[in-house]
């Protein structure tokens, strides 16, 4: 039987090396990748008033004008509710007066001013509220801990700042941001979502 030369063996030993090598490598990377995966986050809330704004979403409606919310709460003081349902001609058009006698030194025009007041306009003894688009997120887990969240929809319509969880990380606390807009599709949106305590 004819012996192997020295030089091909270790050949071949060399090849059986890196082969197994390159298997580890693949598979090591494969299962990094894999312990990398999305959790859905939770949003909650996120539509509370002011107090003293009677349950109007004060905020967007002034962010949607292009005002501060104190110049709108200045420009509804003069707004007489009416006291029968819908007001009549005459108090609408007095309520109108009192509104834009305000807002019109802000640049805010009376087509304007309908075409917010009607977006934001809901009857919360029905058990509705105002037009809004929830927030979508996941959270980026690895080895059992958050890495990061990631916004897929900003969503709309948010008065106040929503609650955030993710499953499974009960302790974990989290530090969302809102933004405010003329685009009344944007007003009210989530910009980030900050790990405070992962």
């Amino acid at each position: 039987m004819r012996k192997s030369e020295p030089g091909l063996e270790m050949q071949r030993s060399h090849f059986l090396i890196v082969a197994v090598v390159f298997i580890i490598l693949s598979l090591a990377g494969a299962i990094a990748s894999c312990a990398e995966k999305k959790v859905a986050v939770q949003f909650t809330g996120g539509h509370e008033t002011d107090r003293q704004d009677g349950g109007r979403p004060i905020v967007l409606v002034a962010a949607g004008l292009g005002v501060k919310p104190e110049v709108f709460r200045e420009a509804f003081r003069g707004v007489t509710p009416a006291k029968n349902g819908r007001p009549s001609g005459e108090e609408a058009r007095r309520n109108k007066a009192a509104l834009m006698k305000v807002l019109q030194p802000h640049g805010v025009s009376n087509d304007r001013l309908d075409e917010v007041s009607d977006y934001y306009r809901y009857q919360p003894q029905r058990g509705e509220l105002w037009k809004h688009t929830p927030a979508e997120a996941h959270a980026i887990v690895e080895g059992g801990k958050i890495l990061r969240i990631e916004i897929t929809n900003p969503g709309s319509g948010y008065s106040s700042l929503p609650q955030v969880a993710v499953p499974g990380f009960d302790k974990a606390v989290f530090e969302p941001s809102l933004h405010f807009d003329q685009d009344l599709k944007k007003n009210g949106s989530l910009t980030a979502v900050t790990i405070v305590r992962p």
